[in-house]
């Protein structure tokens, strides 16, 4: 029976005095709880430590992997295999098939139970392994992470075109509206010298998150505890996402419009053709009792959603929610439409139609390889359909490793072997651990039509190396993975049924970042390396000629030395790249953190500027508009000539 409307307070009397303090207070699942928050941001690190890391035995299951040459001796080509017509190859087949919504909530509790009892299950073997690993580990011891261009001021740095995203900074051309600790500050920039003119102040325990501004109306985003949480008020710590607009055609008056809330920490917004899609995720409390709809059943403006609007896994089993929310900026008091996609959350891509949700599964026993559920919705209008699901081998890097086009889906994934598929016997002749068998990290290219099928792959790309930046661009796919050396591939997606691996470029260290630069070009933001790649050089700015995808060159580069990281690896809004103003600006992470402007031209790279920003906030954002460059840093912005860069003004808020 679905426990709606007046069956929910009599259910939840019967158990008022059964309940418990919730196992997600418990100061252990808190912790857990932050340290997702802070996976995106180790990611970047992770994967240049493992990079720059001397070769060596890892100890659960990864065996030492050699450096050699990912192309053939004889012609160059790269060695992968492709899935055509004469071979169908099935080790990264696509699973796809369509996706349900819940036929009620008890239905949705029983995969919460699921989730319970493998837990503990992963639990209990984990404890055997470690206890098993340990006993190796003391033995073999002792033996020893687009900007708008053509128009009088630049916006956020966006991954969809035509899809507007929130950021902490914005200009609409007039005013630099800026996220200043509790308040939105609005500052005037029509005149000479700059000016606070309004702010929008938060109170009570809020946190802002981002903003969007589009004409008079500014969407103000932030997380909040309320006391009481849900209609039954049984979790008062539970986070909820609140999205208020703002009328700001008097800046120095803003008029609240109305507010949605709904459950969960904020992921991201999405704003086209008027209608702000609002995403958050929602960890269900896996102790929860039945009855307690509280933990386990996400809210929309203090009522639960209805079963039929969650979208339900495949697996029967989940403990998280990606909760997405539409509303039309004319009425942002009123829900347009809800979803809410049950699993494990995690990246969201969305398109100029759809709405990807991508959830890896980790290796396991039962799988050989890590894997991605992908989760379509379409949106038009405020409106969210399912469409449909497919799960594909391996992981995506972020969200430019996944792309629509024509209707169909690209990506390309790091394929990695589950630990449980080596063996690790102790070495009683050398003085190490050592396993029996090697595993190797892939690459796979897919091709998946609009519902998800799959037209066409490419595997074993770049043995032993990983996926750090992918662009695609038209019906060309670029994608740079590492080790020792860089390979910027380029690939042809003309035909969908047949993509093509047209060529590589192989030069030390790797990009993070891409980002195309006008015509025939492509901009790479990374870091640079001796060619053994375990030593850093600084960061590179990579200019890329790609007027011929079979013959890619490196043209030019620019080496920041003793810079060990730029926050382009892990946050795209950061970057101002502008192809028809000639400005590339981002942040840099030396001894001081530093904001750089770069122009390019035939001779290469130019700076333009360095700023250190010692004693300012990380959270750096750059526009220009007209012919001034504003520099924003925490509370203070900064004025600068966009022709000389000579500064004109400042301002501390």
């Amino acid at each position: 029976m679905e426990m709606d409307g007046k069956n929910i307070k009599k259910l939840i009397d019967e158990q008022t005095d059964k309940l418990e303090v919730p196992a997600s207070l418990q100061p252990e699942a808190v912790v857990e709880r932050l340290e997702e928050k802070a996976k995106k941001k180790r990611r970047s690190y992770y994967k240049k430590a493992a990079a720059f890391a001397a070769c060596g035995v890892v100890v659960l299951g990864i065996g030492a992997v050699g450096m050699r040459d990912r192309f053939s001796p004889d012609n160059g080509e790269m060695l992968y295999k492709t899935a055509d017509k004469g071979e169908k190859i099935e080790s990264g087949a696509v699973t796809a098939g369509r996706i349900d919504t819940a036929e009620d909530f008890d239905q949705i509790y029983g995969f919460i139970k699921a989730e319970r009892d493998a837990q503990e299950k992963d639990a209990a073997a984990y404890g055997a392994e470690k206890n098993a690993v340990s006993d190796i580990a003391s033995s073999a011891q002792t033996m020893q992470a687009d900007s708008t261009a053509g128009v009088g001021y630049s916006d956020t740095n966006i991954r969809q075109d035509g899809v507007g995203e929130g950021d902490i900074a914005k200009t609409d051309g007039e005013r630099l509206y800026i996220l200043n600790n509790q308040t939105i500050e609005i500052v005037g920039i029509g005149q000479e010298t700059m000016e606070k003119i309004g702010e929008i102040p938060l109170n009570g325990e809020v946190h802002f998150s981002e903003f969007f501004v589009e004409g008079d109306r500014l969407v103000a985003v932030y997380g909040e505890y309320p006391e009481e949480t849900g209609p039954t008020g049984s979790y008062p710590y539970r986070e909820y996402t609140t999205a208020e607009t703002f009328d700001i055609s008097d800046p120095e008056n803003p008029v609240s419009l109305g507010k949605i809330t709904q459950s969960g920490s904020y992921h991201t917004m999405r704003i086209v053709d008027g209608y702000v899609y609002l995403f958050s995720d929602f960890r269900a409390d896996i102790s929860v009792l039945r009855t307690d709809l509280s933990g386990y059943i996400p809210t929309i403006q203090g009522e639960y959603m209805d079963s039929s609007n969650i979208v339900i896994p495949p697996v029967k089993r989940g403990s998280s929610y990606t909760v997405i929310t539409s509303f039309s900026l004319q009425d942002p008091g009123e829900e347009t439409d809800s979803k809410a996609v049950f699993g494990t959350a995690g990246l969201c891509y969305v398109s100029g139609k759809n709405i990807y949700i991508c959830e890896t599964e980790y290796a396991s026993k039962e799988t050989e390889t890590d894997a991605t559920w992908i989760r379509k919705l379409s949106y038009e209008n405020g409106e969210l359909k399912a469409v449909a699901q497919a799960k594909v081998q391996g992981v995506l890097n972020d969200s430019f490793s996944i792309d629509e086009y024509e209707g169909n889906l690209r990506l390309v994934t790091t394929v990695t072997p589950g630990f449980g598929n080596s063996v690790m016997p102790i070495s009683q002749e050398e003085d190490s651990v050592q396993t029996t068998e090697k595993t190797v990290t892939t690459n796979t290219l897919y091709v998946l039509d609009d519902k998800l099928k799959e037209l066409s792959r490419i595997e074993e790309l770049a043995p032993d190396e990983s996926i750090y930046s992918a662009r695609f661009i038209g019906n060309t796919g670029y994608f740079v993975t590492f080790r020792q050396m860089d390979p910027l591939f380029s690939v042809d997606l003309s035909d969908p049924k047949k993509p093509e691996i047209l060529g590589a470029l192989k030069i030390p260290g790797f990009s993070e970042y891409l980002h195309p630069y006008g015509d025939g070009l492509l901009l790479g933001i990374g870091m640079d390396t001796d060619p053994t790649g375990m030593t850093t050089n600084g960061v590179k700015l990579s200019m890329f000629d790609v007027s011929d995808p079979k013959d890619v060159r490196e043209i030019q580069k620019y080496v920041i030395e003793g810079a060990y990281s730029t926050d382009a690896a892990y946050n795209y809004k950061v970057v101002l790249a502008d192809p028809e103003k000639n400005l590339i600006g981002f942040t840099v992470n030396a001894e001081t953190i530093s904001y750089y402007v770069f122009s390019y031209g035939e001779d290469g790279f130019t700076c333009l500027m360095q700023r250190d920003m010692t004693g300012y906030a990380t959270n750096v954002r750059a526009f220009y508009v007209g012919d001034r460059f504003y520099l924003i840093a925490g509370n203070t912005v900064e004025a600068y000539d966009v022709h000389t860069f000579e500064k004109l003004d400042d301002i501390v808020l």
